[in-house]
């Protein structure tokens, strides 16, 4: 039983095989996908892709690489909808994916900061978890962590320092690894997954994006999640049954209302 935490499904490279995508990682033992939106626009892809495909839960936000075109009615159509799906079929695990990006050249921080902040408060306000987004901005995120307490969450892609890891996992956070921990030269990423409590780590694709070293230069997708768990668990020098098991339990005990395919 794997569970992908973050996988952008949804998206337009998977228009033209997303049946047959799905269907690959269900034969590989992928049992839940995790498919968080990007902007408002995207809320009712995300909402109909997860209804089209068992064991695939939403999470609507508003990416930080997003915000330029997005206002505050994109807050209060975040809002709407995580009132109206609470309890129904299309009810999201978290709101996400939402956070900073210090990476990106030119990118308006302050916007993103304003978003990051606002969304925080809407995911307080409907006790739910978030799907970060912490790429060059970990401590930014923490301090504004500490100041708008939610429901925990997953740092996605995490790529920080020990001390920050254990920073987030205070504040009821697991870090998600993927497709840069199967690079030999991503050598902080590999020792932390490594090395972190194994309670604290979930898996992920952040498929089509981020593909695994035997995909470099190609679309990525649910499938390689598999091989990903059995690098992990071979940084960790365990089996990877263990870590397959532990994972998704991490994953099902940060986000309760994921729900499994059959």
């Amino acid at each position: 039983m794997l569970i992908d935490t973050h996988c952008h499904l949804a998206a337009g490279e998977f228009a033209a095989d997303r049946d047959e995508v799905v269907a690959a990682a269900r034969a590989a033992g992928v049992s839940a996908i995790v498919v968080p939106a990007v902007d408002a626009a995207s809320f009712a892809e995300v909402r109909d892709c997860c209804s089209r495909y068992a064991g695939c839960a939403p999470a609507y936000g508003i990416h930080p690489l997003y915000v330029e075109h997005a206002g505050d009615d994109d807050l209060a159509t975040l809002r709407g909808w995580l009132a109206r799906a609470s309890g129904g079929p299309d009810s999201p695990v978290a709101v996400g994916e939402i956070g900073l990006d210090f990476f990106v050249a030119g990118a308006d921080v302050d916007r993103q900061a304003y978003f990051f902040v606002e969304q925080l408060k809407i995911a307080r306000d409907a006790d739910l978890p978030v799907l970060l987004h912490v790429r060059r901005s970990i401590e930014q995120v923490l301090q504004n962590l500490r100041r708008i307490r939610v429901r925990g969450g997953i740092a996605h892609a995490f790529n920080g320092s020990r001390e920050q890891a254990e920073e987030f996992i205070k504040l009821g956070f697991k870090l998600g690894f993927g497709g840069a921990a199967t690079f030999s030269g991503s050598t902080r990423i590999r020792r932390l997954a490594a090395s972190l409590p194994l309670e604290a780590i979930v898996l992920e694709t952040d498929a089509p994006d981020m593909p695994p070293a035997w995909l470099a230069g190609h679309r990525n997708t649910p499938f390689e999640l598999p091989r990903i768990a059995e690098l992990v668990a071979e940084l960790r020098g365990i089996d990877s049954s263990a870590l397959v098991s532990a994972t998704s339990a991490n994953a099902m005990a940060v986000l309760p209302e994921l729900r499994l395919a059959d």
